[in-house]
């Protein structure tokens, strides 16, 4: 049986491929899950370059580049920290299109922490006329796995519509 995942991510590799574009991810939350849906797709090697999963915060910081006090001001799981994840992951990959994802899937928050259930995520594009796009979903109650099934799809689902525009 196919997945809303799966045909988003064919879609995505299929949009990318023919507007020749290029493809970073990285990931938090969703712990590589958009990277395994792109790299599922037959042909994905043309479109995908690089994938990080920085779970924890120094990875962020050392791997992505996030400065400190970015993290400190807004917290992982913040609009500003996952532009500079997507920003920074398309710089380093020489990518067209750099994504990031970072999100509580649970089962608590630590203080000063947005809820359970909250996951930001940004899309950059090199050249675009338009800065990062970033947003916050809220979905409590979801289990982790669905509720990284639905952060995963909403990259895609965005990744698939920028690369069907013009940049």
């Amino acid at each position: 049986m196919t997945s809303q995942l799966e045909l988003l991510a064919f879609a995505t590799v299929r949009n990318l491929e023919a507007a020749g574009l290029s493809l970073a991810t990285a990931e938090s939350c969703t712990g590589g899950l958009i990277a395994a849906a792109i790299t599922g797709v037959p042909g994905a090697s043309a479109v995908f370059r690089y994938g990080w999963v920085t779970y924890c915060t120094e990875a962020k910081e050392r791997l992505l580049h996030v400065p400190p006090q970015l993290i400190e001001e807004h917290s992982v799981v913040s609009e500003p920290v996952v532009a500079a994840m997507a920003e920074n992951a398309m710089r380093q990959a020489a990518a067209d299109i750099g994504v990031a994802v970072s999100g509580n899937a649970g089962p608590s928050a630590a203080e000063g922490e947005p809820p359970v259930g909250t996951v930001c995520i940004a899309v950059a594009r090199r050249g675009a006329p338009r800065p990062t796009h970033t947003e916050t979903i809220v979905r409590p109650g979801m289990s982790r796995n669905d509720f990284r099934a639905m952060a995963a799809a909403r990259v895609l689902e965005l990744v698939c519509a920028l690369a069907s525009q013009p940049a």
